[in-house]
């Protein structure tokens, strides 16, 4: 039992931990440092933390056998520099742990470190710290920090890459002054989608659940495990609360497979924006898709290895007890992954292309999908005389899988359409992909209307009245591609999906969004706003940006924002999601405020970071209102409605106004 439990409160930490950064985007810590030189080769290093409420932060000299203490590392102490005395403190507090029986020692809302050095070499200028500490609230959390100091005050630079002098004039055009700047942190006009798209995602999550369970790889084991449960208990409640632990099980490890995304995210804001975005990534997801669509028409079957299932089947019979429940639930994802791995691969692709952050959309659509496999397990082991009007398994649970199959194939363009888009090809212009979808969607109306068949299918039947029913529906949806194709409807219901109007296999006057006239860099379009003297919309924007599409045409669409667009403001758009190379003679390092040097060799790269240090936002879409000068008209704003956006787009009007008169 003891086993067990550490296994339970290891899972629950994940959870809980997951879910506290779930609700803040902020570091629960924010490490700063002072140098004070006390003589030619003496100084003081002050290292300080500042301490989100309801956390605190363990000492280095805490008791032992209790929480994790706080621990330096110093790079290159005792080759040029040596530490004098030990990393003194500032205030602390000391409480009593009932868990560890011990008394602790902690830092709150503010975390001081002080270590004295002597430095051995005179030469030296800068040196590096490595932070390692524990931070707490209802769990702890290990985090590291990594000190990068210069003693002189000068910025630090790593060792061995330093900046040559055109990067170094790069660098100081790419941070632009930008004037009343204070309103950014106003946070004014918040993006209206962020919580809701949480939701919205937990929807589709719970949605493809509901498909999985009507699959043949899923469906068989619900009566079958749901008996296994209710026999095997010496009393009711006992096999109710084992099927209930069971269907628990399985939403916790469909949730755990989101956790290595929280990971990634918290090593680099940008880094799940540039895996969604990156070509080859884009292609490869394109061809996953086409063969799990494959394996979905019958022509193979995937599988993972089956000694993985027969591993777990032998663990849950040799453990017991709820650790053997777990591994119950394991085996059933492992056998199943066949037919939830493509589903599970779709709910990917759309919480990647889905507004927030990208690793708590996923981890919420992952809880939906687990909710929606377990659910039937609890509830026919509480109801089981359900069981009896469960439609039998049969040649329908084959049309489910079809149909499924077309729809990972239209998944699969999409992909590949993000790839062409970023890439530049040509290749999947609007009609061509409309084209693809049309033919894809009528091959599946054939096949639900039984005009079509694949040799998996069984004897010929006569079709249902559900089945005509969706085929019927996908008959609609595939007139209302073929009218879009003509430009006959606007297709607003697929904003988003489709390549922008202006990606055209005809001659486009503009390949700006909706034919605006627009800059695509920022210094052409300040010059052109000077000049006539008019106020900026600056949109940072990318390529395969789903909302950047969702608002270009449904909010920028919409007459009224339409005529201030290309009539008051000066747009320029910025694509952070470009991946063409810039010139080799454009191409330079930049150096950030941390001292941390990246390569800038792409037009993405380039506007991304100039994003970052100026406004101190890493996602898209993201608009901001300036004057020719500089000065911030409006705090920005993201995905907004079109009354809200209006609004806004009025208000920098009229300060840009109010600014000329005073002029």
């Amino acid at each position: 039992m003891d086993s067990m439990r550490i296994i339970l409160l290891f899972l629950a930490s994940f959870w809980i931990s997951s879910s506290l950064f779930a609700q803040t985007d902020a570091e629960p810590a924010l490490w700063s440092h002072e140098v004070n030189q006390i003589s030619e080769t003496e100084y003081e290093l002050v290292f300080k933390g500042k301490i989100m409420d309801g956390w605190h932060v363990y000492s280095q000299y805490t008791a032992e056998g209790g929480s994790l203490p706080s621990e330096f590392t110093f790079e290159k102490a005792g080759e040029e520099y040596e530490l004098i005395g030990r990393t003194e403190e500032g205030e602390t507090i000391k409480e009593y742990s009932d868990i560890f029986e011990v008394e602790e020692t902690f830092f709150k809302k503010e975390a001081i470190f002080i270590q004295k050095i002597k430095l051995l070499d005179p030469n030296v200028r800068q040196l590096s710290a490595n932070l390692f500490y524990q931070i707490c609230k209802e769990v702890c959390i290990p985090k590291d920090y990594l000190f990068q100091i210069s003693l002189d005050g000068s910025a630090y630079v790593d060792e061995g890459k330093q900046l040559d002098e055109r990067s170094l004039l790069i660098n100081e055009s790419l941070r632009v002054d930008i004037k009343n700047k204070a309103l950014l942190n106003q946070g004014g006009i918040q993006d209206s989608e962020a919580k809701s798209n949480l939701w919205t995602i937990f929807g589709l999550g719970f949605l493809g659940g509901l498909i999985a369970l009507l699959t043949p790889c899923v469906f068989p084991m619900i009566p079958l495990t749901v008996s296994f449960f209710t026999k095997h208990a010496q009393q009711k409640k006992h096999g109710v609360f084992n099927a209930s632990l069971y269907g628990f099980f399985i939403v916790l490890i469909y949730f755990l497979l989101s956790l290595p995304f929280h990971l990634f995210d918290s090593v680099d804001s940008q880094i799940l924006n540039t895996i969604a975005t990156n070509v080859w990534l884009n292609v490869f997801f394109f061809v996953v898709f086409v063969v799990f669509a494959f394996s979905f028409f019958g022509y193979y079957e995937l599988t993972l290895p089956s000694s993985w299932a027969n591993k777990m089947d032998a663990a849950s019979s040799k453990v017991g007890g709820a650790l053997g429940i777990f591994f119950m639930a394991l085996t059933l994802a492992i056998v199943s992954f066949s037919c939830t791995g493509p589903i599970l691969g779709g709910l990917l692709g759309s919480t990647t292309l889905a507004a927030g952050n990208v690793a708590t959309n996923l981890s919420s659509g992952m809880v939906g999908f687990g909710l929606a496999l377990a659910l039937p397990f609890g509830l026919f082991a509480l109801f089981p005389t359900w069981l009896n009007s469960l439609p039998k398994s049969g040649g329908w649970m084959t049309t489910v899988k079809v149909v499924l199959g077309f729809l990972e194939l239209a998944l699969a363009f999409k992909f590949l359409s993000n790839a062409d888009l970023v890439g530049h090809w040509g290749l999947l212009k609007r009609e061509i992909f409309l084209a693809i979808w049309i033919v894809l969607f009528l091959l599946m109306t054939l096949y639900l209307f039984g005009l079509i068949r694949f040799s998996h299918d069984g004897p010929k039947a006569k079709i249902s009245i559900t089945r005509k029913f969706f085929g019927l529906l996908s008959l609609i949806f595939t007139t209302y591609l073929v009218l879009g194709l003509f430009n006959l409807t606007t297709l607003k219901l697929l904003s988003g999906f489709p390549p922008p109007d202006f990606y055209s296999v005809q001659q486009k006057e503009s390949d700006c969004p909706l034919g605006l006239d627009c800059f695509k860099d920022f210094d052409d379009g300040v010059a052109h706003a000077k000049e006539v003297n008019k106020p900026i919309l600056l949109d940072f924007t990318g390529w395969a940006c789903v909302n950047c599409r969702k608002m270009e045409e449904n909010v920028w669409s919409h007459p009224d924002i339409y005529q201030l667009l290309k009539n008051e403001y000066v747009l320029i758009s910025l694509y952070v999601d470009d991946r063409k190379t810039l010139p080799k003679e454009e191409q330079f390092d930049f150096q950030f405020d941390s001292g941390r040097i990246k390569t800038i060799e792409t037009i993405g790269q380039k506007w991304g970071t100039f994003q970052t240090i100026n406004f101190n936002a890493a996602s898209q879409p993201y608009y901001v209102l300036l004057s020719p000068d500089l000065e911030l008209l409006n705090d920005a704003v993201q995905y907004v409605d079109v009354e809200t956006y209006g609004q806004w787009l009025k208000s920098g009007l009229e300060r840009h106004q109010l600014s000329m008169n005073r002029q």
